[in-house]
């Protein structure tokens, strides 16, 4: 049960859970922006009609041709709510891509593979809706539908999960929260694990290079890094020590191969040989931002490079794989083999899904 606190002085005091009343206005959140829901994603339909007479609240697709079937709990029980993504799902699993293509391009009233490297900045795949996933929205769900979303996750793999948006109230000020039934992660890696191929051992990461994150600071002082909000940076928890990690850079390709020494930790808490990572003469501006907020605060990883290229000679081929996460499993054997070879890595057997990552 989520729970808010104001802070009056030295006291604190509860704000008031209340029942959702603005589902028509979380919708249109939603609609403009996917993240309240925690979805990297874009909204390429709203009403959509299926062809049982029924329409879906949202329909979004993500930067892997994932599409995703978003579903607000409104004036229905929980189990009709739950039944009805159910429906809706066997619909969208039957949508072909050039389907997509035609009732996304009516709906953002533009072409397609323009919107998308608009939104991911990257092509969009030949193929979209490989594998589609659910996403129920409510204010809560009764024992019963809760037992069956866990039942259909955790035991099948199917691609299910319920954010809760709880709305607070103290002062006259309201507040929205959001919280999953499910860890959002694990469910995307029990689903992953039926139809993507056995994971090849190595990881990929975004190098995410921006003014605050330069790749001569990357390799000079052994850290890859993200930030800006859990969304981002909490992927980096996914790698421990040891693990062997190809950082890929938009725009250039693959720029680096090397093992991870040390676990997600602060910016501000790192040591490089010389000393605090932030004391250094760093080419990236504000590496340090937000360091007194550790939800904003950018995140490192401690890598020993092993091989890196300069962001002009980035290793890249057609169809290579290419992710928005910061970090995920690399699956794709062919770009494998590719970066194994480029990079000059002793080749590893595949190994076994490691629980709680995602791809």
């Amino acid at each position: 049960m989520t729970s808010l606190y104001g802070i009056v002085g030295n006291q604190l005091r509860p704000a008031t859970r209340r029942a959702l009343t603005k589902e028509s206005l979380i919708e249109d959140w939603l609609a403009a922006d996917p993240r309240l829901a925690g979805l990297d994603a874009m909204i390429i339909g709203r009403q959509v009609p299926t062809d049982h007479g029924k329409f879906i609240d949202l329909l979004a697709l993500d930067a892997t041709g994932v599409l995703i079937i978003i579903e607000l709990k409104k004036d229905r029980t929980p189990r009709e709510i739950v039944a009805q993504v159910l429906d809706y799902a066997s619909w969208v699993r039957t949508l072909t891509t050039p389907e997509i293509y035609e009732r996304a391009e009516k709906f953002l009233n533009k072409r397609l593979v323009t919107a998308f490297r608009e939104k991911f900045g990257e092509a969009i795949p030949d193929r979209l809706n490989a594998t589609h996933s659910m996403l129920i929205v409510a204010s809560e769900l009764d024992p019963a539908s809760r037992r069956i979303v866990e039942y259909l996750s955790e035991e099948y793999g199917v691609a299910i999960n319920t954010v809760f948006f709880n709305v607070f109230e103290a002062n006259g000020q309201e507040w929205l929260t959001t919280d999953f039934l499910l860890d959002q992660e694990e469910v995307e890696e029990r689903s992953e694990r039926k139809v993507r191929a056995p994971w090849s051992g190595y990881f990929f990461a975004n190098a995410g290079l921006n003014e605050s994150r330069t790749w001569e600071d990357y390799r000079k002082y052994g850290f890859i890094a993200a930030g800006g909000g859990e969304f981002y940076s909490g992927r980096l928890g996914q790698l421990s020590v040891g693990d062997e990690v190809f950082v890929f850079d938009k725009g250039n390709g693959y720029i680096g191969y090397g093992v991870v020494t040390v676990e997600k930790t602060l910016a501000a808490d790192f040591q490089t040989p010389d000393g605090p990572l932030l004391e250094q003469p760093l080419i990236g501006q504000n590496l340090g931002h937000d360091a007194d907020n550790p939800e904003l605060a950018e995140y490192v990883i401690g890598i020993d490079w092993k091989h890196t290229v300069d962001r002009s000679q980035g290793k890249w081929f057609k169809g290579a794989f290419a992710n928005q996460n910061i970090v995920c499993k690399l699956r794709d054997q062919a770009t494998v083999d590719f970066l194994v070879q480029e990079f000059g890595v002793v080749s590893k057997k595949l190994e076994p899904d490691r629980i709680g990552s995602s791809t």
